[in-house]
């Protein structure tokens, strides 16, 4: 991910709301989201490349979504895949804050990145950068690729956006929150930030749908969780296009082979 915008614990009927902005090489092959095979209670996309994910949740409510760092620190060539930070996790049996504190010693093997993860009643940030294991308090946060909640042109957008127009509404629509996970213009060039890669990249980097010939949005995110645990995941993909919606109520303790859920069109 590279836009993750999110409410916690601050309307009335959802516990949590994300949208999300996937950038990503098009040539870098991709599954969109499912039910993994060898884990049928995860529900992510697929890095097919290198094997992990870059947001995704589980049938007992187990959730994490991961952005790298963009700036000037020097690339790790041979780092592992920051995407295997979010599935093993998903894919563990231990809570959001043992994770984290396991990672922290083996952080510096890995380029870059921040994570958010845990489950639905409490959630974590841990940024390599900083390398401090924080809770996420109630409210509306923004993380692209820097730290929480940093003042970039499109968190800042994106966060007025989803109080403004999501969450005065009693009820959330898919709509309007996918329509502004689609908005392409460039933040002008007085706010944007300098990481290093000039200013044209920072200028097509601004905005919270990316299009340039070889990178861009590759899919957008829509996660609704409501107060009874009952679960919408919508994903719309562009490189290639599809679109797929899944719905379920989580479990604490899911049943060994069961049948977790269909994709329905949006």
């Amino acid at each position: 991910m590279c836009l993750i915008i999110f409410a916690f614990q601050t309307h009335p009927r959802y516990k949590l709301i994300i949208a999300a902005n996937r950038d990503e090489y098009y040539h870098r092959p991709t599954a969109p989201a499912e039910w993994w095979q060898e884990a049928r209670f995860l529900l992510a996309g697929k890095d097919l490349e290198a094997g992990g994910t870059w947001m995704g949740i589980t049938k007992n409510g187990k959730l994490a979504a991961l952005t790298n760092y963009r700036g000037t620190d020097s690339h790790k060539k041979n780092a592992p895949s920051r995407g295997a930070l979010v599935s093993q996790y998903l894919l563990s049996n231990i809570s959001g804050r043992e994770y984290l504190e396991e990672l922290q010693a083996k952080s510096p093997e890995y380029n870059g990145f921040n994570l958010i993860l845990g489950d639905m009643d409490k959630l974590w940030y841990y940024s390599s950068r900083q390398n401090k294991i924080l809770p996420i308090a109630p409210g509306v946060h923004g993380l692209s690729n820097d730290s929480l909640d940093t003042s970039w042109p499109k968190v800042v957008k994106g966060k007025q956006i989803l109080e403004q127009q999501v969450l005065s509404q009693p009820g959330i629509s898919l709509a309007p929150i996918f329509s502004f996970l689609e908005d392409t213009e460039m933040a002008p060039d007085h706010q944007l930030p300098d990481t290093g890669i000039g200013i044209e990249y920072e200028r097509v980097l601004s905005s919270i749908f990316i299009k340039s010939p070889e990178y861009g949005t590759r899919s957008s995110t829509v996660l609704l969780v409501d107060k009874d645990n009952r679960v919408t995941f919508a994903e719309r993909c562009f490189a290639p296009p599809s679109e797929k919606k899944y719905r379920f109520r989580i479990e604490l303790t899911p049943r060994r082979g069961d049948p977790l859920c269909c994709a329905n069109r949006l």
